[in-house]
């Protein structure tokens, strides 16, 4: 029980555990790596065109829809009940696969989910809200293990299930919905945050301070302002005893809040190449990890092969996960080729891709999409990084808020354009040819812009350098003289 207590009052330690586990069970998702197996099987009947030209669609337009409207309410409600919220639609997610039959219902639960993943910016927001500024990296660290553990655990217990237990897809949905169940609990753990990042009661109530001050230094000039001044401590203890982040002062200081985080993300045109390139590969990464199973089951069929997904999507996370962590030990100046190297990896991607378009053999296509993945975590944590490094903290949320809002706008464009039966309604193959097509077409707009930016940063460095040395041989000359 001292431990416990000794746990609780560490300012740290307790609310990243408790989110720690539940990112880990929120993630552990033993049925994810089988859906579309699942959906075009006996179990849900659906064809493999609906599928793709209609009910994932569903999912994209939803989570733009969502995305906005939750990033600033995640703020405002301060987290917790947002993350409660994920739990329990999660909870309602995987009640929708396991037991309500037809299309309507899988449609539904295109929008149930849609709301899961527009929500899952309280999951990292929220624990800067209750720690300290100096235990941030530390926190960070475990959360994204966390939710990597938890994805990699239960993609590798869903395979495990699937290839030695002959467990049918229907249970492993089942299994899952305990899984969030327990996670939708363990949310209730989560202790409130007292602060916000944006909606601020107290500098609202610092500006009545202000105000008050400013009368009692311009002096009263009749009992009217004596008036005005206690008025003013009046409305202050009010708002602090009862209004408090919800006030009205705290909703109009929200505003030029943002707009000054907003100022401060994308004044440098360094932070805004590396925020396009987020928000471009991003939306190119989302689309494929949305159509990735149904491009594995037009190469070999579910119903008449064996089904590797979540070993797969296993491999691929611990590869991912290697490789973004081999960027803290790379001493490379990144505002010189971080650029150029974003170019280079794209077109890695690029080439992945086109070989997931192009191949007819199964291995070939699992590992173009790890090699794919791979090369986006890497390419992702450079980029987190450098946005990061260079922001506060209510920037780098407002930041990634408004980047993956572009991101997801992107990915609906695309949407409509190549999936959507409303528009083209292009078959699989063909998708992934325009989505290696549009790696390409980052690659070629980094490696120039890259191309450009290391040969003027060398040039700069040469001319400095040059100059030192002449400053150097004047030095030299006059204490000859």
């Amino acid at each position: 029980m001292g431990y416990w207590a000794k746990l609780k009052s560490s300012g740290w330690a307790y609310p990243t555990m408790v989110l720690s586990i539940y990112g880990f069970l929120a993630n552990c998702r033993v049925a994810e790596p089988f859906l579309t197996p699942y959906l075009i099987g006996p179990n849900k009947n659906i064809s493999e065109e609906v599928v793709t030209n209609y009910l994932f669609p569903v999912w994209t337009y939803s989570y733009l829809t969502f995305l906005l409207p939750v990033f600033l309410l995640t703020d405002f409600l301060k987290y917790k009940p947002v993350i409660m919220v994920q739990g329990l639609f999660l909870v309602s997610n995987y009640l929708l696969l396991s037991f309500a039959p037809g299309l309507p219902a899988m449609t539904f639960l295109q929008v149930n989910f849609g709301i899961v993943t527009s929500t899952e910016v309280a999951y990292f927001s929220y624990i800067y809200s209750v720690i300290p500024l100096k235990n941030y990296q530390k926190a960070t660290s475990y959360l994204r293990s966390a939710m990597l553990t938890g994805y990699t655990f239960g993609a590798s217990l869903g395979q495990m299930l699937v290839s030695l237990g002959g467990v049918d897809y229907f249970y492993l949905n089942a299994i899952t919905l305990g899984i969030v169940c327990t996670a939708f609990l363990v949310s209730f753990w989560l202790p409130m945050p007292k602060r916000t990042m944006f909606f601020k009661a107290e500098e609202a109530l610092g500006s009545l301070s202000q105000k008050k001050e400013s009368l009692k230094n311009n002096g009263p000039r009749d009992s009217g302002e004596d008036k005005d001044g206690e008025s003013l401590e009046d409305e202050k203890m009010e708002h602090a005893g009862s209004a408090g982040w919800c006030s009205r002062e705290s909703v109009i200081t929200a505003g030029p809040l943002l707009w000054k985080s907003f100022k401060e993300s994308y004044s440098s045109r360094h932070l805004v190449y590396w925020s396009l390139w987020w928000a471009l590969a991003t939306a190119g990464y989302m689309q494929i990890f949305n159509y990735i199973q149904l491009k594995w089951d037009h190469i070999e069929p579910s119903a008449t092969s064996s089904v590797y997904n979540g070993a797969v999507e296993a491999v691929s996370s611990v590869v991912g996960a290697a490789a973004a962590f081999s960027v803290s030990f790379i001493r490379v100046t990144w505002t010189t080729w971080g650029e150029l190297t974003l170019g280079l990896f794209s077109a890695v991607c690029s080439g992945a891709v086109y070989l997931m378009a192009f191949t007819s053999s199964i291995w070939a296509c699992y590992a173009a999409y790890v090699l794919f993945k791979s090369c986006y975590m890497f390419l992702i944590t450079i980029t987190i990084f450098q946005i990061a490094s260079n922001l506060s903290m209510e920037c780098y949320a407002l930041t990634f808020g408004i980047n993956t809002f572009i991101a997801l706008l992107l990915q609906t464009i695309v949407t409509v354009i190549v999936v959507d039966e409303a528009a083209l309604g292009l078959d699989i193959v063909t998708q992934f040819i325009i989505y290696g097509s549009y790696y390409a077409a980052i690659s070629v707009l980094f490696l120039i812009r890259g191309t450009y930016t290391a040969c003027v940063r060398q040039r700069s460095v040469d001319q400095t350098e040059m100059r030192g040395k002449e400053s150097g041989g004047e030095v030299i000359s006059t204490e000859r003289f």
